[in-house]
């Protein structure tokens, strides 16, 4: 429980400094760049407490072993914050503020400090909270003796690092891809539907799910209690409806009614998961 809540106390001051920057900036999107700083923040506090316990358990102990598994959960959120930042740290930072958020600025009116700050950056600390408990569940559980891996433990492992791994390249690469597209000014008004985005009209969108539940597969192997593995499913289970139904996919279809060639687009390819397109 204490590390739940050192995790929440320190999402809170960096979602209250990012509130700050966003003010002084007149931008809210600054809160998309700190999207993956946070789960770095809670990767970070997760592995201090882990290490902690390895130390703590060796005092008692002949040897004390690391959780090879857990270092590389913690590993595998690093890398995916650090680079989804860094990308939306250069493509927003110097750009006006992103239509959504720019819609919300004109829908509050005066009570947008308030709305701001409680309905973009707590809210968004909120669900990085709900998001991360794998992590933050897997640092609590993980073991810290030697004890071997299990043929079920390898085999989850292996599984979450190939959906990791899946997740990040279509993630990375259709980032990239739409950035290169955008920043030619001849694509202006155009829609984004080549490499990857031939496959799924959000392919950014489906790797980031994936990858949160290749991490939940492999926070997975520090428990034994059906219960354990129930609360786990909780992060990837949230961020996929938020992607789905809350902040991604739909916001961005309903963006585009009315664009013939994004209706084309939407007949002949997949919403979400990436698929052969119908018309080649």
């Amino acid at each position: 429980m204490e590390t739940f809540l050192r995790c929440a106390v320190a999402i809170l001051i960096f979602q209250s400094l990012l509130f700050i920057v966003a003010l002084l900036k007149k931008n809210n999107g600054i809160a998309d760049i700190g999207w993956g700083i946070g789960f770095i923040i809670i990767a970070t506090l997760c592995t201090h407490y882990y290490l902690f316990k390895c130390a703590f358990a060796s005092i008692f102990t002949e040897r004390s072993e690391p959780d090879i598994a857990f270092l590389l959960l913690v590993s595998l959120v690093a890398v995916w914050g650090l680079r989804l930042s860094i990308y939306l740290l250069i493509r927003n930072w110097s750009k006006p503020e992103d239509w959504r958020y720019a819609k919300w600025r004109q829908d509050w009116g005066k009570s947008f400090l308030i709305r701001s700050f409680l309905q973009v950056f707590v809210l968004q600390g909120f669900f990085m909270m709900i998001i991360g408990s794998p992590i933050i569940l897997a640092a609590l559980d993980s073991a810290t003796d030697a004890i071997p891996y299990t043929i079920l433990q390898c085999i989850f492992v292996s599984l979450g690092l190939i959906l990791w791994l899946i997740g990040f390249f279509f993630q990375a690469v259709g980032d990239y891809q739409l950035f290169v597209f955008k920043k030619d000014t001849s694509n202006k008004g155009r829609v984004m539907r080549y490499g990857v985005w031939r496959y799924s009209r959000h392919p950014n969108y489906f790797g980031e799910a994936t990858m949160w539940w290749g991490i939940f597969l492999i926070s997975c192997i520090s428990t034994h209690s059906i219960i354990g593995i129930l609360l786990r499913t909780f992060g990837p289970a949230t961020i996929t409806f938020m992607l789905l139904r809350v902040s991604g996919v739909i916001m961005l279809e309903n963006k585009y009614k009315g664009n013939s060639e994004y209706e084309e687009y939407q007949k002949n390819t997949s919403s979400f998961i990436p698929m052969r397109p119908k018309i080649k």
